[in-house]
């Protein structure tokens, strides 16, 4: 099994920034894509940044330029960097990792509990 546990959410003023970090923790032989998704209220789950095991990074539209995604393989986390943060993207954040457990294995999805992050006015 693996574990993923986030930290760094919390209260924020629109225009700041927070840092998201998450550390994978269990039977990892390694990890394929790991990054962020976030729930905003009322709306689906979507992707805000990944890192391929390549180190190819995929950003939301909306988040590009404002947000760093950034993965420690040595350490099995990786961590998001938000600035100019806005009110509108209060809700969830998800750590999330493709996670391959042996050298038979295919990769399994794992979720983080979910930290949240509340932007105010």
């Amino acid at each position: 099994q693996v574990q993923l546990k986030e930290s760094g959410g919390g209260l924020v003023q629109a225009g700041k920034s927070l840092r998201l970090s998450c550390a994978a923790s269990g039977n990892i032989f390694n990890i394929r894509d790991i990054g962020w998704h976030r729930q905003l209220p009322g709306k689906q789950r979507e992707l805000v940044a990944r890192v391929t095991a390549g180190g190819d990074i995929k950003y939301a539209d909306s988040v590009k330029g404002r947000f760093t995604v950034s993965r420690h393989n040595a350490e099995n986390t990786v961590s998001l960097e938000m600035n100019s943060l806005k009110c509108e993207e209060t809700g969830v954040y998800y750590c999330h990792a493709q996670v391959v457990e042996g050298i038979w294995s295919h990769a399994k999805d794992y979720w983080g509990e979910g930290t949240q992050v509340t932007v105010s006015s």
